[in-house]
């Protein structure tokens, strides 16, 4: 920071606080701020990054004991002095030793504490000495920085993550923890626990906990966005007169779906509302019929079969299909 803005910038004003703030209200006015302004809320909003820099750099001397106080007896001064190379006039090198009890010019070591104070004398700048310096916080726009982050992982059977459950899991520190698993939840998918991370290293925000969750596969359904599906298998005969069947849902009832005269092998039924049920909605449960072929028949039902083929139309299969591999 330029010397000059120890006297032109007014962190007070900045964050809109008292000079006689309190740490916890000062603490609480920044979050504020530091929320509404962050990057990550006003991407592509340059008078919010600006702003966001600003109150940042303000917190970062105010939220320091001894900064503030260096502050303080600086701005104590008054806006109107200024560092000129010469001239005994208001303002000049005189005013500020004199305020700092330097004594005069002309002293080496003088002008080395001076500009020592202002992270001048070693080259330094705004964020690289003593005062105004910045603590990482967000994106390096100083402010406190929040706490790490936890990772833990945990294992769902299937029905679980479909209709959501509260589970509890054991914390680093071996303390136990509950986390609510809403419906729906997928293979892979993460959820974030807010502030019940690490603590912060300087007063800001805890870390969070992300929990990654795994999910096992169930033997009859697979999830498709939020629809179920299931593969049912059905005779030849049903597909072929039409029949009333019963299909499973995965909370253990069942429904009748009617199989209508003809069907062929893949055609999906659906059911309405029988899906996944999340805050983004309900899904089907989707029922891919596929037809089971008898292996093992009798001689009765042999006989029956090779009359039937007898008399079934001469219709070919596969005509469609030669024809388009042909085309």
């Amino acid at each position: 920071m330029a010397s000059q803005d120890w006297f032109d910038k007014d962190f007070y004003k900045t964050l809109g606080v008292a000079k006689d703030v309190s740490d916890s209200d000062l603490k609480k006015t920044y979050r504020k701020l530091a929320r509404k302004y962050h990057p990550d809320s006003n991407q592509g909003d340059a008078a919010a990054e600006a702003k966001f820099k600003e109150i940042s750099e303000a917190y970062s001397v105010l939220s320091d004991p001894e900064q503030r106080a260096e502050y303080d007896e600086i701005r104590a001064m008054g806006s109107g002095a200024r560092f000129t190379a010469g001239g005994t006039g208001a303002g000049g090198f005189e005013d500020v030793f004199s305020r700092f009890g330097q004594g005069g010019r002309g002293q080496s070591a003088d002008f080395e504490d001076i500009f020592a104070m202002f992270n001048q004398g070693q080259g330094g700048s705004f964020g690289s000495g003593r005062f105004g310096q910045t603590s990482g916080g967000f994106r390096g726009f100083g402010g406190p920085q929040k706490g790490a982050d936890v990772t833990a992982r945990t294992t769902l059977d299937f029905a679980t993550a479909v209709q959501g459950e509260t589970i509890t899991l054991q914390g680093e520190d071996g303390k136990p923890f509950k986390v609510k698993i809403p419906a729906g939840v997928k293979d892979g998918q993460k959820i974030r626990l807010r502030g019940r991370g690490r603590p912060s290293p300087d007063g800001g925000e805890n870390g969070d906990i992300v929990v990654s969750i795994t999910v096992r596969p169930h033997p009859v359904f697979t999830r498709d966005g939020l629809n179920l599906r299931l593969t049912v298998p059905v005779k030849f005969t049903e597909a072929t007169l039409g029949a009333t069947i019963e299909v499973p849902t995965l909370g253990g009832d069942v429904v009748k779906l009617r199989v209508a005269p003809g069907t062929p092998s893949g055609r999906v039924l659906r059911v309405k509302g029988r899906g996944v049920k999340s805050s983004k909605g309900t899904g089907d449960l989707l029922a891919e019929l596929q037809v089971a072929v008898p292996a093992h028949l009798d001689d009765a039902a042999r006989s029956a079969l090779e009359a039937f083929a007898a008399v079934e139309p001469k219709e070919n299969p596969r005509a469609e299909l030669m024809a388009k591999a042909r085309a």
